[in-house]
C-alpha cells in the first residue's frame, strides 16, 4: 500500500476488546438471532418482547462502559418517545430524502443538548435580540443560554466524507449559536472506506490522504467532533485517529456522535481511543457479516446525499452544490470554512 493510503484491519479492532467485551457481544449476537424467527411470521407482539430484553440487555452492558453516552440511557423517560418517534422515522424503509434530511438535523440537535448542554453548566449566557416591533419604540428580547464556551470554542469538526459531511454541519452550527463569540469550528475532511469486498471479521478501512484535507497543527490539542449518522465497526474513526496520532497530534478530547450505533462499535472506539466519549441517540445490537448494522437503517450517506455513479463520484464541492440554497442559506458560515479547508489546499 503506497504512503498516500492508510489501512487498519478488523483483527486489530477486536484486539482492543476484554474477553468480557466479547461475551457480551456474543449473548446480544444470540438474542438477536432468536429474535429472527419473529420476523418470518412477522409477530409484533414477541418482536417487541426481544427488543425490549435486548435493549435492557443494552443498558447493563453500556452500564460498564462510561464512556458509552446512550440517548435512551442518560436521559429522563420522558425524553424517550421524541428519540423513539425521530429514529422511527429514519429507520422506516418509506421515509423519503426531505424527511430523512429533516430527522437527521433533529437527531444532531438532541445529542449537542446531551453532549453540552442538558445539566452540563450552570453558568448562563444571554442573547440579545432586536424584533421586528417598532412601535411605540424599538423592541428587544433576552433569552438565556447555558454558557459553555470553554467546552466549545477548542473544537475542530471531523468529517469522515459523504455521510458525514451534512451532519458536521449541523454540530458546527449548533458550537456557532451557542457560542457567546460566534466561533465557527475549524474543518478537517478525511477520505475513508470500507472494503465492502470484505467481511465484517476481516474487513479492512482505508484512509486515503491524497484525497484528504486537513492541518495536522490545526488538530494539535483540539477537542476533536467526529458525527457521522452510523457507527458499525468502529473502524473509520479509529482509523483516522490513530493516524493523526502518528504524526504526532495528541488531541485534548474526542467525541463521537451517532444517530445509530452498533455496540460492538462503540466498545471499540471507546477501548482502541484515550479520552473518547461516544454519544448516540440509539443502539442497535449486532452487524451482519458484511458489518451493516441490524435492524440499522440503510446506507445513511446515501438517504441523505443521494447515490453517485461508480464512474464518477461526486467530490466534496459537486456534493455542497448538491445540498441547494436552502441547506446553503442556512449554514453560509461552515460552508465558507470547508470551501477554505478545501481551496486551501488546491
Amino acid at each position: 500500500m503506497s504512503e498516500e493510503k492508510i489501512v487498519l484491519k478488523a483483527e486489530d479492532l477486536d484486539g482492543y476488546l476484554t474477553q468480557e467485551d466479547q461475551d457480551d457481544l456474543k449473548e446480544l449476537q444470540d438474542m438477536y438471532e432468536d429474535t429472527y424467527k419473529h420476523f418470518l411470521t412477522v409477530n409484533e407482539d414477541s418482536i417487541a418482547k426481544s427488543f425490549d430484553a435486548m435493549g435492557h440487555k443494552m443498558q447493563e452492558i453500556c452500564a460498564k462502559h462510561p464512556n458509552i453516552k446512550v440517548y435512551s440511557f442518560e436521559t429522563e423517560e420522558g425524553a424517550h418517545a421524541e428519540a423513539s418517534r425521530v429514529i422511527s422515522k429514519l429507520r422506516d424503509i418509506n421515509t423519503d430524502h426531505a424527511q430523512f434530511m429533516y430527522y437527521t438535523q433533529r437527531a444532531f440537535e438532541m445529542l449537542f443538548r446531551l453532549a453540552y448542554t442538558d445539566g452540563h453548566s450552570d453558568k448562563k449566557n444571554h442573547i440579545f435580540v432586536k424584533t421586528p416591533v417598532t412601535s411605540p419604540v424599538q423592541n428587544y428580547a433576552v433569552h438565556k443560554i447555558p454558557d459553555i464556551d470553554d467546552l466549545i470554542e477548542n473544537s475542530v469538526m471531523c468529517v469522515m466524507l459523504r455521510g458525514a459531511l451534512l451532519p458536521s454541519m449541523i454540530m458546527s452550527k449548533e458550537i456557532e449559536e451557542y457560542s457567546s463569540h460566534g466561533y465557527v469550528s475549524p474543518f478537517a475532511l478525511f477520505k475513508i472506506s470500507r472494503d465492502d469486498t470484505k467481511k465484517e471479521n476481516d474487513m479492512n478501512y482505508i484512509l486515503n490522504l491524497k484525497n484528504s484535507f486537513f492541518d495536522l497543527e490545526e488538530l494539535n490539542g483540539k477537542d476533536l467532533i467526529f458525527a457521522d449518522p452510523m457507527n458499525a465497526t468502529g473502524g473509520s474513526l479509529v482509523t483516522v485517529v490513530k493516524y493523526l496520532e502518528s504524526q504526532g497530534v495528541k488531541p485534548k478530547s474526542i467525541k463521537f456522535f451517532n444517530v445509530i450505533s452498533a455496540l460492538k462499535g462503540s466498545m471499540r472506539v471507546t477501548r482502541a481511543l484515550e479520552n473518547c466519549t461516544c454519544y448516540t441517540l440509539w443502539m442497535d445490537p449486532v452487524l451482519n457479516e458484511k458489518a451493516y448494522i441490524m435492524p440499522g437503517l440503510g446506507d445513511a450517506g446515501d438517504r441523505l446525499n443521494g447515490t453517485d455513479s461508480h464512474e464518477s463520484p461526486r467530490n466534496i464541492i459537486q456534493l455542497i452544490a448538491d445540498y441547494g440554497s436552502n441547506i446553503a442559506g442556512l449554514y453560509r458560515s461552515q460552508l465558507r470554512k470547508i470551501e477554505q479547508t478545501v481551496l486551501g489546499k488546491l
